[in-house]
């Protein structure tokens, strides 16, 4: 009978980060800018690579294509945090929250599938050069770069399809900045053990596989340089492979730790500041580990600014 009687909620709270109130305006500025440059790397990076006929190759494909995840990413969750810096009312309705979540399971799925697919390429570039044309056709890259896109949209649906066996009346407080499904699982009033084990199986499989995958391909490079015994190849091998790694390791390393680990379900502060990093911060960071390292990406920005003036 309680139950029957409960309030269903169709709006909730996000609490957002914890900060004292005189920190509201500075971090709405911090955020703000970060955002900002976000974008304005990320869109620039996909208008410089399809400006510039050099640059219409896999690997740049792929980066593309990384980059325009990236911003989307951005744009899924910093404006409402942002807004939420100020208003007042920091309210979000059932259907916005659904939407948000969609928009940012796909994204950050569609970036793992990305990540692997770049490493794959690395591999094949530097291990089997000669075969590369072969191996790397444009049917087997646009079919890479669609399955990427085609993973994040159903791995989305799976879990939002699965939302809509709970109900929500425990609370309508998310402590979070953003609409992530961990905090929805703690308000629901239905049973949400279901949905915990799907996330564990799909977001667990899908990392475990896109892991190995960029492990495997980043081992067997750095093997390959090792074998010429070339100074400078080995410099430019773990150069490329050290700043991918690295990208590679801080986005996983908080995505393993937010949805993997045992006992995820109560969205912390540690969770929130995991979730800041791989969504605010990693979309940041991308541009400059992958591009301002490539010599080809610096060239043609240079090219373009030198034809700017």
């Amino acid at each position: 009978m309680e139950r029957e009687n409960a309030t269903l909620w169709t709006e909730f709270i996000l609490t957002g980060l914890m900060y004292q109130p005189e920190w509201e305006i500075p971090l709405f500025l911090m955020f703000l800018v970060i955002y900002l440059i976000t974008i304005v790397e990320n869109l620039g990076l996909i208008a410089l690579i399809y400006n510039d006929p050099q640059l219409h190759i896999p690997m740049y494909l792929f980066l593309g294509s990384l980059a325009f995840v990236d911003a989307w990413i951005s744009c899924t969750v910093t404006p409402k945090m942002l807004v939420n810096f100020l208003a007042k009312s920091k309210m979000i309705s059932l259907s916005e929250c659904m939407i948000q979540l969609f928009s940012f399971a796909f994204s950050a799925t569609t970036e793992c599938f990305l990540l692997a697919t770049m490493a794959y390429d690395r591999y094949v570039a530097i291990c089997k050069p000669l075969f590369y044309p072969v191996i790397m056709t444009n049917r087997l890259c646009i079919w890479m770069l669609v399955s990427s896109f085609v993973g994040g949209i159903l791995h989305a649906f799976i879990h939002i399809g699965a939302l809509f066996r709970l109900t929500f009346c425990n609370s309508n407080i998310l402590h979070h900045f953003y609409c992530d499904i961990l905090p929805l699982f703690t308000i629901s009033c239905t049973d949400p053990s279901i949905n915990v084990l799907m996330v564990f199986i799909f977001s667990g499989s899908i990392q475990v596989f896109t892991i190995v995958t960029v492990l495997i391909s980043y081992a067997l490079v750095l093997f390959t340089v090792l074998k010429k015994k070339s100074l400078q190849g080995i410099r430019k091998g773990f150069s490329t492979c050290g700043a991918h790694l690295l990208s590679v390791s801080l986005y996983y390393g908080s995505l393993l730790f937010m949805y993997v680990r045992p006992g995820s379900a109560q969205a912390d502060d540690q969770d929130m500041m995991d979730s800041l990093f791989y969504t605010v911060i990693i979309p940041l960071l991308n541009p400059i580990i992958y591009s301002l390292r490539n010599k080809k990406v610096t060239d043609s920005l240079a090219k373009m600014l030198r034809g700017s003036v």
